[in-house]
C-alpha cells in the first residue's frame, strides 16, 4: 500500500500556498485563461522543460532564472498564446510580464515563474494581460486551485489536479499538482504544463533531481501524437511551510517524499494522456525482464507512441503483431524467442510463439475500456515480457481516432 492517502485542494492543499485563475480575455473563446500560484514565503523551486530547439520565451526565461536562483514565489500562467516563435519582442513581452506581477504581488522579479500555452507563433495579448494581472491577484485564495486549473487548458476536455499527504518527523507533508495538456504529447515533455506544490522542507539540488526523477517516470513515458512542443514546462516549489525536518540528503525521509512526487506526477501524466485530442481510453504498457528501467521505459513508449497500436486499440482490433511490431524497433536488443505479450488478461503470444486466445472476448475487453469510468474503468493493459531482467517500465498513451485528424485539422481556424 501507498505510503499517503490522496486528499482535496490541489495545489493549494500545501500550507502556505494561494492560487487563482480568471478570465482576462485572452482567449477568444471567453473562457478562464489567466492563472496565479503563490507561495506566502520564498519556495525551493526546481523545474524541467521542453528539449525542442525552437521554445517559447516563456521556458527560456524559466531556465535562465532557475539557473540564476533556485526558488520562487509565483508562477503566472497565460493560456490563449503560445508566445513561441515570437523573437525578441516575445522574449520582452515575457520580462513585462513578470515585472507587472511582481509590482502586484510586491515581490521581486525574479521570484517570478512564467508559463504559457496556446498558438505557436501568437504573442502574448499584452493589454489584456496588464488589465488582468491585478483581477488574478485579488482573486488568489487557500481554495483556488481548481480555478487555476480550469484557466490553464486550452484544447483540454477536463481539468486535471490531485493532491496526496504523507508524514515526515511525525507531522504531514503534502504534494499538490495540476496540469493541462491534450495534444503534441510526447516523451522528452510534450504540450503540457504542469505545476507542482509541496510544504516540505527540501534543498534545492536534491529537489531538482527528484523532479527530474519523477519526470522520467511520469510526463516522459506518455504519448498523444508523437509530437513535443515549444513550451512544456513542469515547474515545482518546495516552501518548507510544514515545518518538518529538513530533507538534504538520500535517505528514507527523501524517499518517501520522491515516491509521492512521483505518484502525483504519474497521476497528471496518466489523466493528459487520456484527455488525448479525440481519444476513447487510456492505454498502459508494461514492459518487465528488461537489462533495465530505462530500457523497459524505452520498449514502453515505443509501444504506446505506435500509431499503429493506437488505430487498433480505437478499432477494438486485438492485433498483438502490432505490439511486436513496436517492441522490437524500439532499438533494445532482445531475444525473440523470450517474447510475451499480454492484452488485459488474454495471453497473445509466449516465448515468441503465438498462442490461440478467444479474438471476441479481447475485442470485448477493448470495447468495455472505451466506455469505462474516466480514469478508473478506461484503461487498456498491455503487457510485454522480453526476458529475465529486472528492470521494468511503464509508459502511457491512448488511442488514435477519426477525431484526433478533426480536431488538428482545424485547430486555428
Amino acid at each position: 500500500m501507498a505510503d499517503w492517502q490522496k486528499i482535496t485542494g490541489g495545489v493549494t492543499a500545501p500550507r502556505g500556498y494561494q492560487a487563482a485563475g480568471i478570465t482576462a480575455g485572452l482567449k477568444p473563446s471567453g473562457l478562464p485563461d489567466l492563472a496565479l500560484i503563490f507561495s506566502e514565503v520564498e519556495a525551493i523551486a526546481a523545474g524541467v522543460f521542453t528539449t525542442s530547439q525552437v521554445k517559447a520565451a516563456c521556458v527560456e526565461y524559466c531556465r535562465q532564472r532557475l539557473q540564476a536562483k533556485h526558488s520562487a514565489r509565483a508562477i503566472l500562467c497565460n493560456a490563449g498564446q503560445a508566445n513561441a516563435a515570437t523573437g525578441n519582442q516575445g522574449y520582452l513581452d515575457t520580462l513585462e510580464s513578470a515585472l507587472a506581477i511582481a509590482q502586484a504581488l510586491n515581490i521581486s522579479s525574479e521570484s517570478v515563474l512564467l508559463a504559457s500555452t496556446g498558438v505557436i507563433g501568437q504573442r502574448i495579448k499584452m493589454d489584456a494581460l496588464r488589465s488582468g494581472i491585478p483581477k488574478v491577484v485579488a482573486a488568489l485564495s487557500e481554495t483556488g486551485s481548481d480555478a487555476a486549473a480550469g484557466a490553464i487548458i486550452t484544447t483540454d476536455l477536463v481539468t486535471k489536479s490531485i493532491a496526496l499527504e504523507t508524514t515526515v518527523g511525525d507531522r504531514p507533508v503534502r504534494i499538490g499538482g495540476i496540469a493541462k495538456g491534450s495534444g503534441m504529447i510526447h516523451p522528452n515533455m510534450a504540450t503540457m504544463l504542469a505545476f507542482v506544490t509541496c510544504d516540505a522542507v527540501v534543498s534545492p539540488a536534491l529537489w531538482q533531481q527528484m523532479l527530474a526523477r519523477a519526470a522520467d517516470r511520469s510526463f516522459n513515458s506518455i504519448t498523444v501524437d508523437g509530437d513535443t512542443s515549444t513550451n512544456d514546462s513542469l515547474i515545482a516549489l518546495a516552501n518548507g511551510q510544514s515545518r518538518t525536518p529538513a530533507i538534504t540528503e538520500w535517505g528514507a525521509e527523501a524517499e518517501k517524499l520522491e515516491a509521492m512526487l512521483t505518484a502525483v506526477c504519474q497521476h497528471l501524466a496518466k489523466a493528459i494522456a487520456r484527455d488525448g485530442e479525440g481519444a476513447t481510453c487510456l492505454i498502459e504498457v508494461e514492459v518487465t525482464g528488461a537489462h533495465d528501467e530505462l530500457s523497459a521505459r524505452q520498449i514502453a513508449k515505443t509501444i504506446a507512441g505506435s500509431s499503429l497500436v493506437k488505430s487498433a486499440i480505437f478499432g477494438r482490433d486485438p492485433n498483438w503483431g502490432r505490439i511486436a511490431a513496436a517492441a522490437g524497433r524500439a532499438g533494445i536488443p532482445f531475444e525473440q524467442e523470450n517474447l510475451q505479450i499480454k492484452l488485459g488478461d488474454f495471453l497473445m503470444l509466449e516465448n515468441g510463439q503465438p498462442l490461440t486466445f478467444d479474438r471476441s472476448a479481447a475485442s470485448a475487453y477493448l470495447k468495455k475500456a472505451a466506455i469505462g469510468a474516466y480514469l478508473q474503468e478506461d484503461r487498456v493493459l498491455i503487457s510485454v515480457n522480453i526476458g529475465n531482467g529486472y528492470g521494468v517500465g511503464k509508459a502511457w498513451g491512448c488511442d488514435l481516432s477519426y477525431d484526433y485528424v478533426r480536431i488538428n485539422a482545424e485547430y486555428t481556424t
